[in-house]
């Protein structure tokens, strides 16, 4: 945050306002305070005939790793609409959602990832520009030291651990070094 989009005071200070506990960027010309939150990442965790989709990154972050398609989510976009939309421009796809599967938190880099389970609508899918590899790995095949983020590996191990049980959202969180 540059400057104060309210008076154009480009002195934006970053202090706990009164009355508030966190940290805000806060104009000392006209007192607005400037809220910055934690940015949405979606995605799905597709699952054809036991085994889990993931696509090489064609971009960076993690250019060359393996991720579940995910990405961030827009403005004037539902989460569901979000996930389906990343899948489609990682990997071509169309899918249906299932229950919500993962709910992570990536508080130092302010993301919280919400990982759908997904199934594939059709047999369709192909390169796009941000993946340059999709494979369909079985539990025993994935490249774990090769998975692109924490919230990915957190997901796929979850879903390898309890199937395809439904009404079963696992919530985790990984604070710098370690995964809660």
């Amino acid at each position: 945050m540059n400057y104060c989009s309210n008076c154009g005071s480009a002195d934006l200070m970053y202090k706990i306002p009164e009355d508030d506990h966190f940290p805000r960027f806060v104009c000392p010309d006209c007192d607005t305070i400037h809220y910055t939150n934690p940015n949405m990442v979606v995605g799905c965790l597709i699952d054809k005939d036991g085994k889990i989709m993931l696509a090489r990154r064609g971009i960076e972050p993690r250019l060359g790793f393996w991720n579940l398609p995910c990405g961030f989510l827009e403005n004037e976009e539902t989460v569901e609409q979000g996930a389906k939309r990343e899948v489609y421009e990682e990997t071509g796809a169309t899918v249906e959602l299932g229950n919500l599967h993962t709910v992570y938190n990536l508080p130092h880099a302010n993301q919280v990832y919400l990982i759908f389970k997904a199934d594939m609508v059709g047999d369709k899918y192909e390169l796009t520009t941000e993946s340059t590899e999709i494979r369909f790995f079985a539990p025993e095949e994935i490249p774990w030291d090769e998975i692109a983020f924490s919230s990915n590996a957190f997901a796929i191990k979850k879903y390898i651990e309890h199937g395809k049980a439904d009404k079963i959202t696992h919530v985790g969180s990984y604070f710098k070094d370690k995964i809660r």
